[in-house]
């Protein structure tokens, strides 16, 4: 029973990934998107607002999501991103009930998405793949759905900057990993996952979901105190929302907990308050989902009555009847409950339909337990008839038969038994090797994705210190050359003029000039108090240099440490120099703020300006040299970005940079 235990919690988990992302307060969330609808807002907003709650209900009232998915078109209007969204979330409505239908509308959304520029197109894109993978998993068909999240969902969602669906990503593929006992695989990722979105606004959501996982992934491995602190975690952002659709998973998975504990009173007991809570909220299929954890406390509990009983009754639920895996488990569930009690004959019965309905390695050791449980229920039988001719003669030839025939029937019990484990065995090998396989292609496959990253980087990098070298050429050549060609034409012609003294001064002007010109080339390219006296003067002389009577800066710096490797020095002076020079140049910005402080291995920088601003919707393909270097700087100090801007009101940029080794 263990093994269903855990295979049991894998569905229940694999649910938990399919559903929408809402906020934890859903009843706010519903109500303020209702509030759009009936209010006085434009198209875009009102259509938008639709579209949420379409998605919303098609989880849990396929007919309100139906009515507000058709209002919806009411307000599309001849918006691109909207139409092409309109598949997507009818899509969403069939997922349930008809999934090749569903599966082509989210490849119709794809299509048209993929024409649309923006990060918003790239990041729906996203989510009608990751719909798309779920139904080939539902098909059993995990091959396909990691291919789907590695090499389409995550791209996607990294081109359209959407950290937390780049977490869901993660979670997803620990999912899997845990689905298929790799938990050391899947503890990473969802660890990954949590690191993504711990801290980011509107990923609560998500998060309880990443807690609830490894929590279970932990249990499954015996790790009992990382999992009842994940749990907890979890109750943190729970416990304001008490009745929020995700309190009924995070009881669930406190049910495991205590059932795999064998504290089986608290499993029933964090059961029932989900069972409760489930019916208050009218989510009849999640609150069945708990009833079947409750048979697994019961059983183990030896209340095989009550497991019984549970079972029935669920037997009798359409919702859980539906799937084919919730069949798997009653089926099995009851033949192992009726054997317990003693009562073969319906047991055979149970097992025989589980045969039926299953397959692959599952099927195997059914009929393997078939067998055996077969051989069993004619022994008994065979023993009710022995008993009747032994009551009816008392032969010794009679008696002699029937103990051959009770040895014959042992002997083929025991016959079946060795070859049901050498079947089992020889397909565990075999799947074993077959999974090992899987891994090690995954495995290239991510580590192909982040040499391409590694490369796409360098190549930047590469191209920014090119196009250094040619604005060097040209300062050198239009600036600093044509001053000293003067310089050299004037005193050519000193001779032949009679004001020698005038013509000498501005040759001494032009040469004064000259060297000015000389000095700020020099320190544009390695500035000599940063290799004489450290970063902190560097930057303090730089702010000196740039400050003017139209632009005063104030330089502001805190722990700076003097041991900073040089390179890593020179990297962070060229994006301060950059960001200042954007501020006066193009922000027209009389007032600019800078502030530079470090913290061990972190480094950060605050340029804040009251420049004209700038819209961020153009930001991501913005195609200036200034911006690109910053970012590829940022990049390669592996640090963050963060740009805030008002028009006509100014622009705050935060950088936080990784020095260490």
């Amino acid at each position: 029973m263990a093994k269903l235990i855990k295979s049991l919690f894998c569905c229940i988990v694999f649910a938990y990934s399919a559903m929408a992302q809402v906020p934890l307060n859903d009843l706010a969330y519903t109500d303020s998107l209702s509030a759009i609808l009936n209010g006085q807002h434009n198209d875009s907003s009102k259509s938008g607002a639709a579209f949420q709650l379409t998605e919303y209900y098609a989880q849990k009232d396929t007919i309100r999501a139906m009515q507000y998915l058709q209002q919806s078109r009411a307000w599309l209007g001849n918006s691109p991103l909207l139409r092409a969204l309109y598949p997507y979330y009818y899509g969403l409505l069939l997922a349930r009930t008809q999934p090749p239908l569903a599966e082509a509308q989210f490849l119709l959304a794809d299509s048209l998405l993929k024409k649309i520029p923006g990060s918003a197109s790239c990041g729906f894109q996203a989510r009608a793949w990751q719909k798309y993978g779920v139904l080939q998993q539902v098909k059993d068909n995990e091959e396909a759905y990691m291919d789907i999240i590695i090499h389409k969902v995550m791209p996607l969602a990294r081109q359209a900057g959407d950290s937390i669906f780049i977490g869901k990503s993660l979670l997803d593929l620990g999912i899997v990993f845990k689905n298929n006992a790799k938990r050391d695989k899947a503890e990473a990722y969802c660890l990954e996952a949590i690191s993504v979105l711990k801290g980011r606004e509107g990923a609560e959501s998500l998060l309880v979901e990443v807690y609830y996982t490894i929590a279970e992934n932990y249990i499954l491995s015996g790790k009992n105190p990382q999992a009842r602190a994940m749990l907890d975690s979890a109750w943190v952002l729970l416990s304001p929302y008490p009745e929020s659709d995700k309190v009924i998973d995070y009881y669930g998975a406190e049910g495991m907990y205590y059932t795999m504990q064998a504290q089986f009173d608290k499993a029933l007991g964090s059961l029932d308050k989900g069972i409760q809570l489930a019916r208050r909220r009218g989510l009849r299929y999640e609150g069945q989902r708990l009833e079947l954890q409750q048979f697994y406390a019961y059983y183990n509990q030896k209340n095989f009555a009550k497991a019984k009983e549970v079972m029935l009754r669920l037997m009798q639920q359409p919702e859980m009847m539906a799937r084919a895996n919730n069949r798997i488990q009653l089926y099995y569930g009851l033949a192992e409950t009726y054997r317990a009690l003693g009562q073969m004959t319906p047991a055979y019965q149970w097992l025989m339909s589980f045969s039926q309905l299953s397959d692959s390695l599952s099927a195997s050791r059914s009929r393997n337990e078939i067998s055996a449980l077969e051989a069993k229920y004619r022994n008994a039988e065979s023993r009710k008839r022995i008993s009747v001719l032994e009551a009816a003669s008392e032969s010794s030839s009679l008696s002699a038969r029937n103990t051959l025939l009770t040895l014959w029937l042992l002997a083929a019990v025991s016959i079946a038994l060795v070859i049901a484990s050498a079947f089992t065995l020889f397909y565990y090998r075999n799947n074993k090797k077959l999974s090992e396989q899987k891994e090690i292609n995954y495995q290239q496959q991510l580590r192909e994705m982040e040499q391409q990253q590694q490369l796409g980087i360098s190549r930047a990098m590469l191209e920014g210190e090119e196009r250094e070298r040619r604005r060097v050429a040209r300062d050198l050549h239009d600036g600093l050359g044509g001053m000293l060609a003067g310089v050299k034409i004037k005193l050519s012609n000193l001779g032949a003029g009679h004001d020698h003294h005038a013509a000498l001064h501005n040759i001494v002007g032009q040469l004064d000039s000259s060297m000015k010109e000389l000095r700020l080339i020099a320190r544009n390219l390695m500035p000599e108090s940063l290799l004489k006296f450290g970063l902190e003067t560097a930057l303090k002389d730089l702010c000196e240099s740039l400050r003017s009577e139209r632009t005063q800066i104030d330089f502001q710096a805190f722990g700076i440490e003097p041991d900073i490797a040089e390179p890593v020095q020179v990297t962070i002076y060229r994006i301060v120099q950059e960001t200042l020079t954007n501020a006066i140049r193009h922000a027209n910005a009389s007032e600019i703020l800078l502030q530079c402080s470090q913290n061990g291995d972190a480094f950060f920088i605050t340029v804040e300006d009251n420049g004209k601003g700038f819209d961020l919707s153009g930001i991501a393909n913005a195609a200036g040299i200034g911006m690109s270097n910053i970012k590829n700087r940022v990049k390669y100090l592996k640090g963050k970005l963060d740009i805030s801007s008002v028009l006509n009101e100014g622009t705050t940029i935060n950088i936080e940079l990784n020095v260490g080794d």
